[in-house]
């Protein structure tokens, strides 16, 4: 069995606390690896090097730092297939999801890459006589990220990417579910050019996260995962004096109106829905048809797409549409979340609790379900299920689908589907939720835009990539400076008065 570690200052490093989490192949069950648990001593080792390497990185041309990453961008290109493929193998993704989660994490790296145009400060010939001013976004120092097991490449390079190119280190507290891929990038990194220190992975569970939390070198943390470790997170981040961006839970709505094209909305559901077996904190997980013709013409439309859909393992490759969940529990908690669906009166009209896979009866498969008829007093209303569970509300009008979604605590993505601009813009206007698609299912930012929801699916006031993350990682100095002028007059220099 695999013993994985932890990357300290250019070197990979065993785990010294005696603690370890085991890493699962999800479709087959079975105990693959063995992942180190950090002492918080551990953490310090890691620290105590990012620390003594940061100053040098931090002082250096941000053009030079933006070529290591351009460096990485070409590695990541040639190793796409290798990365996919060990990210499939422990969370249980397809391959080609695996493929478009580098993808996303590489495009926030080649944004990136345009650092020096992203921290030019700003300047103000004479503010008064003789006075100049100007700023300047200086690195923060040492800065760290959490980060989830659904996302083990994309959602790392969110963070360590420009941490990096603003000239900080980073030190990164992956999942210990599927840590494997966020060790190979650091390697990568360094093979890019990257000095020793400024990028580590120090694998872990509280205690680890606490390390971060208390240490005082620690500048920055950022976080993605679920609400209650997000709020916890926050707070004592918070309270140690440290700036904090955490990412929690969704409940994310696509409203369809009766003039949407049922066709694309119920693509659209499939795909946002039931992709990477619902382990997105993008899904659509809740769809409102507007009207009970509308309701039964997009059920009628998803029973048969989602009857079709293939389950299985990574490696059958492009035949399958979703694998399996990431963990036993996982799979547990989605099936007790169904059931209360059904005790609770919502009508289950795709039924897959009895589903199972010939040869891989011990992976954690979870089949599709679709429910209707389902009311917001449901705990599977409520509650972020993470799974291929899509809950069908049926409203009465426009104004009661847009209150269900802007009534629910979390407020990350939601979606629209309507030929009708005015209803749309009304729509994109009034919402309050932090990213919004109009016809589009998984309305998820471009890297040049920013990643960030609302209400109890976000904390903090600065968002992901984009030019947010380029305040978020940086110090902004502003400088007053005055010169004296005068006149040399026999050898002398004669100061004017300057007011």
């Amino acid at each position: 069995m695999q013993e994985l570690t932890h990357y300290i200052n250019g070197e990979h490093v065993t785990g010294s606390s005696g603690r370890f989490s085991d890493v699962f192949n999800p479709a087959t069950g079975e105990v693959q690896a063995r992942c180190p648990l950090a002492s918080s001593e551990e953490m310090d080792k890691a620290v105590a090097a990012a620390a003594a390497a940061q100053p040098a990185w931090g002082a250096t041309n941000p053009q030079r730092r933006a070529r290591v990453l351009m460096k990485f961008v070409d590695l990541l290109n040639r190793d796409m297939q290798k990365l996919a493929e060990a990210l499939s193998r422990e969370h249980g993704k397809t391959v080609p999801d695996a493929k478009g989660d580098v993808q996303r994490g590489l495009e926030v790296v080649e944004y990136c890459i345009g650092a020096p145009q992203m921290l030019k400060g700003e300047f103000t010939d004479s503010a008064g006589p003789g006075i100049d001013m100007y700023s300047m976004r200086q690195p923060l120092g040492v800065t760290a990220g959490i980060t989830p097991f659904n996302f083990p490449a994309m959602i790392p390079m969110w963070m360590f990417a420009p941490a990096i190119a603003c000239g900080n280190a980073f030190i990164l507290k992956p999942s210990e579910r599927d840590p494997s891929v966020p060790l190979m990038l650091a390697e990568l990194m360094e093979e890019a050019g990257l000095p020793k220190g400024i990028l580590q992975v120090v694998n872990g569970d509280k205690e680890a996260v606490d390390a971060i939390l208390d240490h005082p070198v620690i500048q920055s943390i950022g976080f993605v995962g679920s609400t209650p470790i997000a709020e916890y997170i926050y707070g004592r981040g918070c309270s140690n004096g440290k700036r904090v961006q955490c990412f929690g839970g969704a409940k994310n709505h696509m409203i369809v109106m009766p003039d949407a094209d049922m066709d694309q909305a119920a693509d659209a559901l499939v795909g946002a829905g039931y992709g990477a077996a619902g382990e997105r904190c993008m899904a659509i997980s809740v769809a409102v048809p507007v009207g009970d013709e509308t309701a039964d013409r997009l059920i009628e439309k998803l029973v048969p797409r989602i009857e079709k859909l293939k389950v299985g393992p990574y490696t059958a490759g492009d035949d399958v549409d979703y694998g399996p969940v990431v963990t036993a529990a996982a799979k547990e908690n989605i099936l007790r979340l169904v059931e209360s669906g059904v005790e609770q009166g919502a009508k289950l009209v795709v039924d897959g609790r009895d589903f199972s896979l010939q040869g891989y009866e011990d992976g954690f498969f979870v089949g599709a379900h679709l429910f209707d008829h389902v009311t917001p007093e449901m705990d599977i209303y409520k509650k972020e299920i993470f799974g291929p569970v899509l809950s069908t509300v049926r409203a009465g009008s426009y104004e009661e689908a847009l209150k269900l979604a802007m009534d629910h605590e979390y407020g990350n993505g939601t979606a629209i589907f309507t030929r009708d601009g005015d209803t749309a813009r009304d729509f994109a206007n009034r919402i309050n939720i932090g990213m919004v698609g109009i016809n589009v299912p998984i309305p998820v930012p471009l890297a040049y835009h920013t990643f960030g929801g609302w209400k109890k699916s976000a904390f903090g006031d600065l968002n992901q990539h984009g030019p947010d993350a380029f305040k978020f990682y940086t110090r902004t100095k502003t400088i007053t400076s005055r010169w004296p002028s005068g006149l040399k007059e026999g050898g002398e220099f004669h100061f004017k008065a300057m007011d």
